[in-house]
């Protein structure tokens, strides 16, 4: 049989599979094909690319809904001996550990949704202007997604970095998208240090395959415990040189110095999307030390985890006083993402899987809660350059006669909040009492909201997740411990969470003064547009769907943490599903 045939046979093998079972790799497919068929399209059809990426991200959410469904209810989509809640697929038709494997359980249909209603919520955002502010930025955007759907979904190491770098490259051209000296150094620094984590990557792969023979993740499970005396030290450093890679990227202190300037200085809508990137590493790390460093590992039971508990509880404490030091709002999100990755960071050197469970809870919403503040800012900034502006021009206000209305660095300078006549109109009226303009309500309630959702205050899901994380340190017997203490890790982590959310309300609330109530009652009610205020209010409502079902939520959540605490399903899945049988050679294949 020629090379034409051989390839012909593999398709068939696929083609003869029922079409669910393709669904695992669909969220790779999806947006790979939709970036190739817009780049086809050209730049000068915008308006309907910018279509073509709306349709194809609101087909993405339906179809993570979908496995979400699927793997919640024992039915996973997958190869033909997935079973249950894990579905297996072979792209190649190969074997593990010897071919490309995608697995779809609990945890990793979760990040695909999450990944999947940010990327909606991003893309109705910049369908209204961001998209216009320079090329390429819908192919990039799906090519984007489509790194962070395969990272959550491979099943091998480097399989992991292709798509590592898949998503990286895209982020490189969205950070640097439209203009600005500010964006382009962050930008630069930002792919700066991304490459030198990326070669970390590389080093690190290697050291371990050379020790293990492997780099598929399940078989990894089973081959450290049998690494001899002699090689174990080498097994070790090629971890911790791949911890390294996935903690720069989570943004765990002290490789997160790029963090703050990159996200504060990107567009509003690709700072959004990228609320979701520092969980790829913390998903990383929660994956690959669960499978390779659990008590199966013998001699590596447990390598790294008191280090990456202190390095979170370090994280915890950096962005918390990053938000006390914080006056922009721009940084005080970026700082907010810190603070949440080192919570997480610190649960999963834990390892235990009742506060794994409330840390995912606390992952999906402050996500989602930081998503929604990055596109708030921009509109926020948005309307006071517009109240400035208009006011310069009528002769009024704290600009008037300055010759450029965005010269000034502070536009609250010049105003006293403390004036006799603060609550008072030009009339000498007081303003007490007048109704509010829609738009000034939109903004200062969805303020409020992300406040809430961030430093976890009730009684919005950022309340329940943190909940959920402070009652499982307090429930010592819960956490495995069976001496009945909390332990200094336990009091410090239960600390940090009480502080890094009384320090957000003292600095959200600073800001929200700032930005709503000092300035001049005279400006004009901002202008908004519908198709920018939807994504803000999406999020905000999924976030509140979190809230009035966190049981059902919190259900599928544990069980997805039990799963990543017990691999032993996900490591008999993938290496036990065959390939695809291929089918009767007919008359005229012989």
């Amino acid at each position: 049989m020629n090379a034409f045939d051989s390839v012909a046979s593999l398709l068939g093998n696929h083609l003869v599979m029922p079409a669910r079972m393709h669904l695992i790799v669909a969220p790779i497919l999806l947006p790979l094909v939709t970036a190739a068929l817009m780049l086809i399209l050209g730049e000068k059809r915008r308006r309907l690319k910018a279509l073509v990426n709306l349709s194809s991200t609101l087909l993405g959410v339906v179809l993570a809904m979908v496995l979400v469904y699927s793997v919640h209810h024992g039915a996973a989509p997958g190869g033909l001996d997935a079973v249950g809640a894990i579905g297996i697929y072979l792209p190649a038709n190969w074997q593990a550990p010897f071919g490309i494997v995608l697995v779809l359980d609990r945890l990793s249909a979760m990040m695909v949704l999450l990944t999947s209603i940010l990327g909606l919520g991003a893309i109705m955002f910049a369908a209204a202007r961001w998209d216009r502010a320079g090329v390429h930025f819908h192919p990039l955007f799906q090519i984007q997604l489509m790194g962070l759907n395969g990272a959550f979904l491979t099943a091998d190491l480097f399989n992991l970095f292709v798509f590592f770098e898949v998503l990286l490259s895209a982020s490189y051209g969205l950070l640097l998208h439209a203009s600005g000296s500010a964006r382009v150094k962050a930008g630069l620094h930002y792919i700066a240090i991304n490459l030198i984590a990326s070669s970390l990557f590389l080093i690190g792969a290697a050291l371990v395959y050379g020790v293990t023979g492997t780099l598929n993740m399940a078989d990894l499970s089973n081959k450290v415990a049998a690494v001899t005396e002699a090689d174990r030290s080498l097994l070790h450093t090629g971890a911790a040189i791949l911890a390294v890679a996935f903690l720069t990227k989570a943004g765990m202190w002290p490789l997160n110095f790029w963090l703050a300037p990159a996200y504060s200085a990107a567009g509003a809508p690709v700072a959004a999307l990228f609320a979701i990137m520092t969980k790829v590493g913390v998903y990383a790390m929660l994956r690959i030390w669960t499978l390779m460093f659990a008590g199966h590992a013998g001699a590596s039971t447990g390598f790294g985890m008191d280090w990456l508990l202190i390095g979170g509880l370090a994280t915890l404490t950096f962005g918390t006083m990053g938000l006390l030091a914080s006056r922009q709002l721009g940084r005080l999100a970026s700082y907010s993402l810190i603070v949440s990755s080192g919570a997480l960071l610190s649960v999963v050197g834990f390892g235990q899987p009742a506060l794994t469970g409330g840390a995912l809870y606390y992952l999906v919403s402050s996500s989602l809660g930081v998503a929604a503040l990055f596109l708030l800012i921009e509109l926020i900034d948005r309307s006071r350059m517009d109240a400035m502006a208009r006011a310069a021009q009528e002769g009024a206000g704290p600009l008037a006669g300055a010759a450029d209305p965005f010269a000034a660095a502070d536009p609250f300078a010049a105003v006293d909040p403390f004036a006799a006549n603060t609550n008072l109109d030009e009339a000498q009226q007081a303003v007490i009492g007048r109704v509010i303009p829609a738009a000034m309500a939109f903004l200062g309630l969805s303020f409020i909201a992300c406040t809430l959702l961030i430093t976890g205050m009730p009684p919005l899901s950022g309340f329940v997740g943190k909940l959920l994380m402070l009652s499982a340190l307090l429930n010592p017997l819960g956490m495995g411990n069976p001496g009945g203490s909390v332990g200094a890790e336990g009091w410090a982590l239960l600390a940090l969470l009480i502080l890094s959310g009384l320090a957000g309300v003292i600095a959200l609330s600073r800001s929200g003064v700032r930005y709503f109530w000092s300035y001049p009652q005279e400006r004009p009610a901002p202008r908004l547009r519908v198709v920018e205020c939807l994504p803000i209010g999406l999020l905000v409502a999924t976030c509140v769907l979190l809230t009035v079902q966190a049981e059902p939520v919190m259900g599928y959540l544990q069980a997805a943490a039990d799963e990543i605490h017990s691999p032993s399903d996900y490591i008999r899945s993938v290496l036990a599903t065959q390939p695809v049988a291929r089918p009767q050679a007919g008359p005229g294949l012989q």
